[in-house]
């Protein structure tokens, strides 16, 4: 892969339905690291939703996950959002850290309105 497709506003993969298999699919590609995160996410979904007797839980997880999804999937999105965290955790500058936060936040929104389309 080229520097220049790495940072890329282009999807690497089309957006997936809001499903756990799809989800798991796309995790697998994006960001494969996170496999056992989203592994123990699902059961606690799924335990909570059980002694709950309610499936918000299973909804809030796929939201949790599309959201990921979706600023993985764009890997100039991804990179910045990082960059972002990494700043807002390393940043001694309040200034510098509170702008890092208020990106993090807009990029989770942009994601959570893809999520939502």
């Amino acid at each position: 892969m080229t520097s220049a497709a790495h940072h890329s506003d282009e999807p690497r993969i089309p957006m997936p339905p809001l499903e756990y298999p799809a989800l798991r699919k796309a995790v697998a590609v994006l960001v494969p690291s996170r496999l056992p995160e989203l592994f123990e996410d699902m059961q606690q979904a799924f335990t909570w939703a059980s002694e709950r007797d309610s499936l918000a839980p299973v909804h809030l997880f796929h939201r949790k996950w599309g959201v990921i999804v979706a600023i993985e999937r764009v890997p100039a999105r991804a990179e910045r959002f990082h960059s972002c965290e990494r700043l807002v955790a390393q940043s001694e500058d309040p200034a510098e850290r509170r702008a890092a936060a208020l990106e993090l936040a807009a990029l989770l929104a942009e994601a959570g309105q893809e999520i939502s389309a």
